[in-house]
């Protein structure tokens, strides 16, 4: 049986490792991060890792060199990295007998670098998918073992996309390792799909709602950090108020006002607006709020009146 060291975090992570399991690698030990109470809506790879008898060490910096004697004396076979939050350094992929892999949330070479799911969504994409390739030093590097495809839907949130990309990526990694173990997987280099694109990681102060810019590229943004993300935000008087989700209309509303119509409330940008359907202030959320005005007094938001 062969075997494996991985490195894993976040639903992505724990799906990709049940799918190693599925294809009958030996985990020898799973290094991941303690889940934060903002990220207890999925199930961590230490829970899968825990059922199944794996040793788990929680290790905020991976690249330690006690880490490293470790990994050496496990002697795997591979070393996978699924949606690690650490670039993990050269010394370890010479390690594993047969190679060092990641499986990483975008078709490669697009989209390489951080946060993959939400800057798809961001600009709009009609598809995005997930990549196994083998790791070299460069981050998203190394030759494609195996791809799938993933549709967006015009609502998709990085919630709904990250789930899917997560039950993907265990049918991935369940067809495409046996012909790791047994030498048969086809490689295909990066280089010839094209050139490639790089994003880097997002904050929550990128969330800021440009209220001059288009309505479409609002809500690209509002889906792409909707919950349990940080959320998009608009500044208010009364602080920031935190924009939980909207949708398109083509009703009209003056650009960078609140406006209360018959259809809800409405957000103007400078090309159309969104209808709002929850508002957040101080982690107070209100859906469909039924007193508009006071909302509008309480957060000190600029109104506008028909």
């Amino acid at each position: 049986m062969a075997t494996a060291v991985v490195c894993a975090y976040s639903p992505v992570g724990h799906e990709a490792l049940a799918g190693l399991l599925d294809a009958g690698i030996e985990v020898l030990a799973l290094y991941t991060y303690a889940q934060g109470p903002e990220e207890s809506w999925f199930v961590p790879p230490a829970i899968l890792a825990g059922q199944r008898g794996i040793p788990v060490a929680m290790e905020p910096k991976f690249n330690e060199d006690h880490v490293y004697h470790c990994i050496q004396a496990h002697k795997p076979d591979f070393l996978f990295s699924f949606y690690f939050r650490e670039m993990i350094q050269a010394r370890f992929l010479e390690l594993p007998r047969l190679g060092a892999y990641n499986l990483h949330g975008s078709l490669l070479p697009h989209y390489r670098g951080r946060a993959p799911i939400n800057w798809v969504l961001l600009r709009g994409e009609a598809q995005t998918g997930l990549s196994l390739h083998a790791m070299t030093p460069k981050p998203d590097d190394g030759d494609i073992l195996g791809q799938t495809t993933l549709p967006i839907a015009w609502d998709e949130t990085s919630l709904s996309l990250t789930l899917r990309a997560a039950a993907a990526g265990r049918e991935l990694v369940r067809a495409v390792v046996p012909g790791l173990v047994d030498g048969t997987a086809v490689r295909v280099s990066q280089r010839t799909l094209g050139p490639s694109t790089y994003f880097g990681g997002r904050k929550p102060e990128d969330g800021q709602l440009d209220l001059a810019g288009s309505a479409r590229d609002a809500f690209n943004l509002i889906r792409a950090v909707a919950d349990p993300w940080p959320n998009a935000f608009v500044r208010t008087p009364a602080g920031t108020v935190k924009v939980s989700w909207a949708l398109p209309t083509a009703a009209p509303c003056p650009p960078g006002r609140f406006l209360e119509t018959a259809e809800g409330v409405l957000l103007g940008f400078g090309d159309s607006a969104l209808r709002i359907h929850a508002l957040r202030k101080d982690r107070v959320r209100s859906e469909r709020p039924t007193d508009h005005a006071l909302w509008f007094r309480e957060l000190g938001l600029p109104e506008a009146h028909p």
